[in-house]
């Protein structure tokens, strides 16, 4: 049985997140990526920050994990980018089998 991720990471421009969803598509890492507009509330260096982002939501396949996570810091900007991984349990098989044959 394949296991299946959904990946978050976040970035602080738009071209960036496309640049990143564009090369995880390109080296078949992901099957597909979504981009949100979202509004970030966080701590660093002991502040309280508020930006603009964009998140990216990933899906694929478990194991391509360490290499979505490389992709991810080659191309950040950030210090310390959010990158988790989120299992996904379950879901529509149609869709999981084609998340597996991208």
């Amino acid at each position: 049985m394949d296991n299946y991720s959904l990946i978050q990471t976040t970035t602080d421009s738009k071209e960036l997140a496309k640049k990143i969803a564009k090369e995880l598509l390109d080296k078949k890492l992901a099957a597909c990526i979504q981009i949100f507009p979202i509004e970030s509330l966080y701590t660093w260096e002991q502040e309280i920050k508020e930006d603009k982002e964009y998140l990216l939501q990933i899906k694929t396949i478990s194991k391509n994990y360490k290499k979505i996570e490389e992709l991810i810091l080659s191309l950040h900007n950030y210090t310390t980018p959010e990158i988790i991984s989120i299992s996904i349990n379950r879901g529509f098989k149609g869709y999981l089998d084609w998340i597996k044959m991208k």
